[in-house]
Formats: structure tokens, sequence, C-alpha cells
């Protein structure tokens, strides 16, 4: 009996701090979501897992260049009414291989992504 408590306390800290990162959960009431504000794009430093700071944020649409980006980073599309992001192998948007849609999030090999873009629906 005691093993099973344990067990269930164990899994109710765990299911907290999964909860409280903000990935994969709902946004703060501000619209925030892992530190990336409501209507924005974001990149997160190398390894940065769990999402917590992001250092890049992108508000308008079309193709921004990435530089120095290596490893994985979270890369999470906190837009709205349908906006998708898209990483891009080529410089200026070119080449899209991954599309993250609205509210939606990746944690992704930035390495061979020369730039993201932000699309309206």
């Amino acid at each position: 009996m005691r093993r099973i408590t344990r067990a269930v306390a164990v899994l109710a800290v765990a299911v907290a701090a999964l909860t409280t990162t903000g990935v994969g959960g709902a946004g703060a009431a501000d619209g925030s979501w892992a530190g990336c504000p409501s209507g924005a794009v974001c990149v997160y430093p190398q390894n940065q897992d769990p999402a917590s700071s992001p250092s890049d944020v992108y508000w308008s649409y079309g193709a921004h260049n990435l530089s120095g980006q290596y490893g994985n980073h979270w890369v999470l599309n906190n837009q709205s009414g349908g906006a998708h992001a898209h990483l891009c192998r080529g410089s200026g948007g070119g080449d899209c291989v991954y599309d993250i849609p609205a509210g939606k999030g990746v944690y992704y090999d930035l390495g061979p992504i020369n730039s993201i873009t932000l699309d309206r629906p």
C-alpha cells in the first residue's frame, strides 16, 4: 500500500511540474505561453528543455532569417486564428520542411534551418 501511495505522489508531482512549464499546456491569463507573448513565434536557447525564456521573438508575417542557431531548440507558435509558422532550409523562407500550426510547438534541430516564416491563415 505504501508503494502505491508513493507512486501516486510521485506522479502528482510530475504532472504538476509539466503543467507549470506551459509547454504543451494552456498559457497564462495574458495569453503568454512559456514566456512567449500572445501573437508571437518564439525560439528558445539551445537545449533549453522545458522552454521557459525565449531568445528570439518574431511578430511580423513573412520570412525571418536565422543566424548562429545550432542543435535542438524549442520553437513555439503562439499565434492565433490559424496562423502557421514554417521552418525552412533556405534563407528568405525557401525550402520549408516543417509546419507548426498555431498553438503548437516543436523541439527541432535548427542546424540545417536558415529561416522561419510566419504565415497568415
